[in-house]
């Protein structure tokens, strides 16, 4: 299912300002990330950087954070959008993907674009096929 425009405009918006917020002084590299609740309550993040690169902290996460800081539920974003200023459209790390997964709607999206036309959208079955979930069984032989 392709996002409505609408919602590709609005959440873009919000995730261009965000990413005008980023702390980047590393990697130069500013991203901005907003997601929609249920309700179209929307919450922005941006990425901040730290000198030992493990603790910085991704947009998208970020972003999903201030979502259950403001009262959502996991499993109730619906639509997460993630801005790269620039020409290439960039995907969201694992780590950022193991998290949506468990934060995102079961038929959410998540879409990334940048500062030309056109976008790229995932399921969750399409950016994570195979989650880590608390109630796995492994079956090692």
């Amino acid at each position: 299912m392709k996002p409505l425009p609408e919602i590709v405009a609005r959440l873009k918006s919000h995730a261009q300002n965000a990413a005008s917020k980023s702390y980047s002084p590393y990697s130069k590299f500013k991203v901005g990330a907003a997601v929609i609740g249920e309700k179209g309550e929307i919450f922005t993040g941006c990425n901040v950087e730290n000198a030992s690169y493990g603790l910085t902290q991704c947009a998208e996460r970020n972003a999903i954070g201030a979502a259950i800081a403001g009262g959502l539920h996991a499993g109730t974003l619906l639509t997460l959008l993630v801005y790269t200023p620039g020409e290439q459209v960039c995907s969201p790390c694992g780590a950022c993907r193991q998290v949506m997964h468990e934060m995102m709607a079961e038929e959410s999206q998540v879409i990334s674009c940048c500062d030309v036309d056109g976008y790229k959208t995932w399921t969750k079955k399409e950016y994570l096929p195979d989650p880590f979930v608390s109630d796995r069984t492994w079956n090692i032989a």
